[in-house]
């Protein structure tokens, strides 16, 4: 299967649970489960040519001018944890099936799952970091609404808030680290990157790409100073707590440090930041850990300890101690989601997860007591279970660290460590299933159906078939660590036993567990010291940065973003007027290179007019009737302007957007007093007068000067004159480059404009069922309206022009690609033909004979405007690539034929539908603010009696 697909199927099923929801719970489970499924096997159709030692990859040329190409690849690296994240993710779903409650919408909280593991399944199968990185921010998105899930809780609110704030500015950073990285390589493509590690090592932008990338890591995977996020991420149903500690989000900051291994790690900097930070982590999380009363929370520092024991692992930069990393990567996703699920039956069945409150559930809970304790001593590393054998290899690796010149430091930190995660994982077991039976359980303690216990039995499965027999998994670990260390690397010389002989490893892990033990019996008066202990609490100190930061955003904000719209104005202007005065009085103005045109009678008087009418808008512009006429004088003596310039497109975009303009404001001035109240002091406006003044000046100073010297660069025209019939077919260079030059470009203001429309729409949607409704139908108009509120010399007239400007826009949307024209300008001149028919003969009438909702014409407009681009993908060209050809049809004579009529057809749907969907919500409000509009032209009823006959009668 393509790896396109494997990665955006988890989006595509996204789309699946929602609707099923209403079929029930088996069926909404059924297709999610479906969906993940399906994308394992997918991924598992590349496991022979993985295994191989071959790198599966999938390309696609997105923006190839800034790099950023859609480029995926599977290798040893990205199977390993593409198999974790869809493997586990089949199991957490088959598990929240049963464990959610009836309560919960389920269709709600598999949408979040699958888009979350779409995105983890994206970073794995990354080969460009512009698109890596995408997809980490959509982690912390999608990871912010299933941590969130349980909205009606205040924890969850805040675990989510904290877990986006702290990973969102770790995204940040690494945003800039990555572009760093790729400006140094000179690609953003993982594969090519990879192999300039002497490149980017001697560069010395090397430091501050690799603090950014850290930071990226460390927030993400819960290192020290930023574990604290991670334990408040409990708040989730475990469901969600289960993936995210073992597979997922946690896990991504650990897979871009494997990934980027080869090219940052050995350097002196990468060993000291990253080793410290994960010796700090692990044996910090697993202190807290001990003192925990809350399964999940002692399972969440855990979490933090084993993640800081993967990140010293790597930080170490030998080949052994990413052997180790990646095993122990393994055997922590197998019993620590197992773990989080036996957490979770037990609070689901005793309804607490607090230990103290529990013991004795060995024999009313058999089931779970078997898995939990298997789990909890393999995460001790008890032999015969697979955290034994990565705990060993980590041991051995501490022993040939030396940090700081100390060869004890790491190995007596690690053994800390060590004996703490023991004797946490001890204290699980024996609080939590040990000891008698207690007669005041929340609830009775029960073993749960298959559905709850089966899928962390299966988990536990591995757990012990790799500490008893680690030759299973001994190839495709070194398979996976060859792909970590590069293709100049060697693998270490490593076997996966369970007996190495007496060697030190072995006893610090005798010491770790004898001491674990010993801890654990000391348990109590241990807890005494620690709840006695002042200590700094992370979330405290959180939460005292964020108002700190509130308070001082506040401080900056209020003086300047008080709402007022002139304030910004006038500090935008005045700042950019500033500027340019700077540049312009210290720099040096060259003389001109070219002398006047000649200044005609004509153009003295457009420019005078122009001037008036904007001097008199200022000065006039209360009015608000007055202040539209003036302003559509402007605009029209702006399209004569176009016009004297040789630019005809534009004079009839001007003048049908003029048209358009008025009308729409016209009726939206219907809603809003005759004058504007005076809202601002004279000394204001002075100051708003002298900040316009000089802004106009420093802009007719820069036309002035550039107008009448060589320019710098070579203007672009040049290509599109050159270019506009050999590459696009057409002779009207204007309408060339908006169809096909810059097609993209139209494309998204086509959908903008749209949106705008819908907008307009729902805002009028909103004012009809609101209070202003009320207000609407009370109003009463202020002078007596005429009785021909729909003059018969306008109906008849619109009848006849409403062809005649149908032929005229058909007429201008053919010649587009040759003569000035096109489908921007024909949909607003059909547009203007259709408000006719509204002015003339009303609302009413006019709807009534509406067959096609503009909504629809919008989305018929943009639709097929992007199927024409994706048709080029057809043919291996970029999207919106066009083509043109010239058939003759007998017996007419040659003419030409292009894709970019049908994009152009496109944008007249959407400014039809966009213009008249605008103008018929203004109608609506119109019409309620009236008396309503007859429903036939002329009002006259053609149904009703003569009155005449009716009086002879």
């Amino acid at each position: 299967m393509s790896l396109f697909l494997v990665a955006l199927l988890p989006f595509l099923g996204a789309l699946l649970p929602g609707l099923m929801n209403s079929a029930g719970r088996q069926a909404c489970a059924g297709v999610t489960g479906a969906v993940t499924l399906t994308a394992l096997i997918g991924l598992l159709t590349n496991a022979p040519a993985v295994f191989a030692g071959q790198v599966v990859t999938a390309r696609l040329d997105w923006l190839p001018s800034i790099g950023m190409n859609v480029n995926l690849m599977l290798d040893p690296l990205g199977f390993f944890f593409a198999c974790l994240i869809l493997g586990i993710g089949l199991l957490i779903i088959a598990y929240a099936r049963f464990y959610l409650s009836r309560d919960d919408h389920m269709g709600e909280f598999f949408t979040y799952l699958l888009l979350f593991q779409g995105a983890m399944v994206g970073i794995v199968l990354s080969d460009n970091i512009l698109v890596l990185l995408i997809f980490w921010e959509l982690t912390s998105l999608s990871s912010f609404l299933l941590i969130g899930y349980w909205k009606h809780l205040p924890e969850g609110r805040q675990g989510a808030r904290m877990a986006l704030t702290v990973t969102g500015m770790g995204g940040l950073a690494l945003i800039g680290g990555m572009l760093i990285l790729g400006q140094i390589a000179g690609s953003y493509d993982l594969s090519v990157l990879l192999e300039r590690r002497d490149i980017i090592q001697a560069s010395p932008l090397y430091v501050p790409a690799l603090l950014l990338i850290l930071l990226g890591c460390f927030t993400k995977s819960a290192q020290f100073p930023f574990h604290f996020w991670l334990p408040h991420a409990m708040a989730a149903p475990t469901p969600v707590s289960a993936y995210l500690h073992s597979a997922t989000m946690v896990k991504a900051g650990i897979f871009l440090m494997a990934r980027l291994w080869p090219v940052l790690s050995g350097t002196p900097e990468w060993f000291v930041i990253v080793t410290g930070a994960g010796l700090i982590t692990m044996v910090l999380g697993a202190v807290i850990a001990l003192f925990k009363h809350d399964l999940k929370a002692l399972l969440a520092f855990s979490t933090v300890s084993h993640l800081g024991l993967i990140t010293m692992l790597l930080g170490t930069g030998t080949p052994f101690g990413v052997l180790a990393a990646m095993f122990h990567i393994l055997n922590h996703a197998t019993f620590k989601a197992a773990l989080f699920m036996s957490a979770g039956i037990i609070d689901h069945a005793v309804h607490t997860r607090d230990i103290r409150r529990l013991g004795g559930l060995r024999r009313l809970m058999p089931i779970t007591f078997v898995i939990a304790t298997l789990g909890a001593l393999s995460m001790a590393g008890v032999p015969l279970l697979n955290g034994f054998l990565s705990k060993e290899m980590m041991l051995e690796q501490s022993l040939k660290t030396v940090l700081f010149g100390q060869p004890w430091l790491v190995p007596v930190l690690v053994l800390v460590g060590s004996l703490f995660s023991a004797a946490y994982s001890f204290r699980l077991i024996a609080h939590t299933f040990l000891g008698p039976v207690r007669k005041d359980y929340p609830d009775t303690p029960h073993d749960p159906g298959p559905g709850l216990w089966l899928p962390p039995a299966l988990l536990i499965v591995p757990v012990v078939a790799i500490g008893v027999a680690p030759f299973l998994a001994e190839p495709f670990v070194k398979l996976v660590t060859q792909a970590v260390l590069g293709s100049t690397a060697d693998t270490p010389y490593a076997h996966f036993k369970i007996w190495h002989g007496l060697v030190p490893a072995l006893w610090m892990s005798v010491i770790a567990t004898v001491g674990a033990l010993a801890l654990l019996a000391l348990h109590r008066p241990a807890q005494r010291l620690w709840d006695a202990t002042p200590r700094p609490e992370a979330k405290a100190i959180f939460d005292h940065i964020i108002a700190a930061a509130l308070r001082a955003a506040r401080g900056i904000i209020q003086p300047l973003h008080d709402g007022a719209f002139t304030r910004y104005g006038a500090i935008m202007a005045a700042t950019v007027v500033a500027a340019g005065a700077h540049a312009w009085f210290t720099g040096s103005v060259a003389p001109a290179d070219y002398t006047m045109l000649p200044l005609g009678p004509i153009s003295v008087a457009a420019w005078l007019m122009l001037v008036a009418a904007t001097l008199s808008l200022v000065l006039l512009h209360r009015n608000r009737l007055l202040s539209l006429i003036l302003l559509g004088i402007v605009g029209l003596i702006v399209s004569v302007g176009f016009v004297y310039f040789s630019a005809p497109d534009l004079a009839l975009t001007q003048f049908t957007v003029e048209v358009v303009t008025t009308i729409l404001m016209l009726l939206a001035l219907n809603f809003l007093p005759n004058t504007t109240p005076k809202e601002s002091t004279i000394l204001r406006r002075t100051r708003d007068a002298a900040v316009a003044v000089a802004g106009g000046l420093g802009a007719m100073g820069i036309a002035y000067y550039y107008l009448l010297r060589d320019p710098v660069a070579e203007s672009i025209s040049a290509f599109h004159l050159a270019n506009s019939y050999k590459g696009g077919g057409g002779t009207n260079v204007v309408n060339v480059i908006l169809v096909d030059f810059r097609g993209f470009d139209t494309f998204g203001e086509i959908i903008v404009l749209g949106i705008a429309a819908l907008l307009i729409y729902a805002l009028t949607e909103a004012l009809l069922d609101g209070p202003v409704r009320a207000r609407l139908l009370n109003r009463k108009p202020d002078q007596p309206r005429g009785g021909d509120v729909h003059p018969l010399m306008m109906v008849v007239l619109t009848r006849v022009i409403m062809p005649v400007v149908l032929m005229v826009g058909f007429y201008i949307f053919l010649r587009g690609h040759n003569e000035p024209g096109g489908g921007f300008i024909a949909g607003l001149i059909v547009s203007i033909g259709v408000v006719m028919q509204y002015m003339a003969s009303g609302f009413s009438w006019t709807s009534a004979r509406l067959r096609y909702p503009y909504h629809g014409v919008i989305g018929a407009g943009v639709l097929i405007a992007g199927l024409t681009g994706m048709g080029s993908w057809f043919f291996a060209k970029p999207f919106l690539t066009s083509d043109f050809a010239y058939v003759r049809i007998p017996p007419f004579e040659k003419f030409e034929l292009a894709t970019a009529a049908l994009f152009d057809l496109g944008v007249f749907l959407a400014v039809v539908g966009a213009v008249m969907l605008s103008l018929e919500s203004f109608s609506r409000l119109a019409r309620r603010a009236h008396v309503p509009d007859s429903e036939h032209p002329m009002d006259i009823d053609p149904t009703r009696e003569n009155l005449n006959t009716a009086k002879e009668v």
